[in-house]
């Protein structure tokens, strides 16, 4: 049965999945991007977001970097930070993402959003459509976009909390990553309340870069 899942969020040792003050020259905030190296090293990121063949990267990592590729996922979630540092009301539709006109994603995106704004297709097709009706409604709208296929949260740290919170993500792959960085955006915060402890890790695999683990979400008795 079609999933919602979030794949390859990189997490840093004290729980950060972004630094701090994110902008146009900071996209990951400052320091986050130490937390996608292991990802970004791999044939299976590069070739999704149109790069030459970089050099072997770990095996291990090349097998999570390639899960939510392909046609595995047919819709993806994503927060409004995702998409771009503007903030507040739309002042026009200038901003198009961090991706340019060919995106790496292949299908449709639902972007979480307080504030109304038209679809947006890129040169390549992607459509993104600007949900305010909250993620209940952003994930209904996805799986009628995704059809048998799963649907991806791809972040930030606020959207997948949500998801988690209310019990609605399936599975959840973190790449633990050995790095500090002292504050950006938390996944795990005190609003999860007790939801965190309705999952359990059901695959814990260890690379030369970064600790990958899969939680599921525990079937309901």
């Amino acid at each position: 049965m079609p999933e919602l899942r979030a794949y390859a969020l990189s997490l840093s040792l004290d729980g950060y999945l972004a630094g701090p003050d994110q902008g146009p020259d900071a996209p990951l905030g400052v320091g986050g991007e130490r937390l996608h190296a292991w990802v970004t090293a791999t044939g299976a990121w590069r070739d999704r977001h149109g790069l030459p063949e970089p050099g072997a990267a770990d095996p291990v990592d090349e097998r999570f970097a390639a899960r939510g590729g392909g046609d595995e996922v047919g819709a993806t979630i994503m927060g409004r930070n995702m998409f771009g540092p503007v903030r507040g009301p739309w002042r026009d539709a200038s901003w198009r993402g961090w991706w340019g006109e060919e995106g790496p994603f292949g299908h449709p995106v639902l972007v979480l959003t307080h504030h109304a704004r038209e679809d947006l297709v890129l040169g390549d097709g992607t459509r993104f459509r600007f949900v305010t009706g909250g993620p209940r409604a952003a994930l209904d709208l996805a799986r009628e976009a995704a059809g048998d296929r799963h649907v991806r949260v791809g972040g930030g740290a606020a959207t997948v909390r949500q998801y988690l919170a209310a019990g609605l993500l399936d599975e959840l792959h973190l790449a633990v990553v050995p790095v500090l960085l002292g504050a950006g955006e938390r996944l795990f915060a005190d609003d999860l309340g007790a939801a965190a402890s309705g999952y359990e890790v059901v695959e814990h695999a260890p690379s030369s870069t970064v600790t990958h683990m899969r939680l599921r979400r525990r079937a309901q008795p």
